[in-house]
């Protein structure tokens, strides 16, 4: 069994758990900062062991797009020897990327067909071919290649965008099976030697097309699921919905990982419905733009307000930005475009999410989860 359940709040679905993976043991839950061409931007390798950062996730399909890079990260036999992480390293599969008009130009049952935005180049990927991308990159946890429909399609598109999910999710499986030797075998500390997949549903916001997709998923028997096509414009409440259809129809020993969300409430009510892990650009983008994190809710750093102001960050926040500058010193640096300030800004949001993190571990521990997302909510309702 890969994944086994620690703690269990009583009053939620929040829960502890344990994922195995052939580099090492994550704890969930678990939020994974972005870092799509191997580097969470402004934050290196050295800052994320010191954020305490246990995994991230990379992208991929763009990582294919640099000539020779694949073959490279060969040689230095891994995407985490490559970058110098020592935690656990998701992949993603490019799904994602339908949503990019840059990058996307059609799909059929056979895969997607890609364009490279630098030179123009067509590039045809089919299930089979990403899983093989992403085994060469040694990660320790790979997506599927799934069909990334928008909000704003039809529901006839999204079933046909779940049609095709499906059937690329069985052959991505397969693949993956098939490429894989000693595939049940642990090693002498017990960790699975094998690269975990997980299938990810699509079916945007429709109870009917989410339960068919994850009913199919099930059949093959992933090491874990996603919930993928949120945080594009829908509704939280039509959001927590389907996160509930999840987690009522998923084993209960797999765990659910929400794609692309990085709200702090919105990851706790996540956590609080039972979901384990997340992935969001948002937190460090957001940073970037002037708005960052805090005990007292969202500052938003650009109000005219911020520009004498003395004060750190956050005065209960511990980490080193919060030690060391004002509000009014990375509010000028952001208004400058200074790369110091953008890694400033990102450096604070990843820690807090990542304080938020263990703290939400610790209440679940302590069966007071509910209480601590209402008191966290008390100070973001503004």
């Amino acid at each position: 069994m890969t994944f086994k359940i620690k703690y269990k709040d009583k009053k939620t679905k929040a829960r502890v758990g344990i994922l195995k993976t052939k580099k090492g043991f994550l704890e969930t839950p678990l939020f994974l900062p972005v870092a799509t061409k191997t580097a969470v931007k402004f934050i290196d390798s050295l800052r994320l062991k010191e954020l305490n950062v246990k995994a991230i996730i990379s992208n991929s399909f763009i990582l294919s797009l640099n000539s020779g890079l694949i073959s490279l990260i060969e040689k230095m036999k891994g995407i985490g020897n490559f970058m110098n992480f020592k935690g656990i390293n998701f992949t993603d599969s490019g799904g994602f990327q339908m949503y990019s008009q840059a990058l996307y130009e059609k799909s059929n049952d056979k895969g997607v067909l890609f364009k490279n935005p630098v030179n123009g180049e067509k590039i045809f990927m089919t299930p089979e071919e990403n899983i093989k991308l992403q085994l060469r990159l040694s990660s320790e946890i790979a997506m599927c290649l799934d069909s990334m429909p928008l909000y704003e399609n039809s529901k006839k598109e999204i079933q046909d965008a779940v049609r095709k999910t499906i059937l690329w999710a069985k052959r991505c499986k397969e693949a993956h099976d098939k490429l894989q030797k000693n595939k049940n075998v642990y090693n002498k500390n017990k960790r699975i030697k094998r690269q975990l997949i997980f299938g990810i549903t699509q079916g945007g916001i429709y109870q009917d097309l989410r339960e068919y997709c994850i009913k199919e998923l099930i059949k093959y028997k992933f090491d874990g699921y996603a919930i993928g096509g949120f945080g594009l414009g829908e509704k939280r409440k039509d959001e927590f919905k389907i996160i509930e259809l999840h987690k009522k129809l998923i084993p209960e020993n797999k765990p659910i990982y929400l794609m692309g969300i990085g709200d702090p409430i919105e990851i706790l009510e996540a956590i609080k419905l039972g979901c384990d892990i997340f992935d969001s650009r948002m937190p460090t983008q957001n940073a970037r733009h002037g708005t960052l994190f805090t005990s007292q809710g969202k500052l938003r750093m650009f109000n005219k307000k911020y520009e004498s102001d003395k004060n750190p960050i956050d005065k209960r926040c511990k980490c080193f930005v919060c030690k060391n500058y004002s509000r009014a010193y990375i509010r000028f640096l952001l208004r400058e475009e200074e790369p110091v300030g953008k890694e400033l800004a990102s450096y604070h949001n990843l820690y807090y999410l990542q304080s938020l993190i263990e703290k939400s571990k610790v209440a679940i521990r302590k069966n007071k989860f509910f209480e601590f997302v209402k008191s966290v909510k008390m100070v973001y309702k503004n």
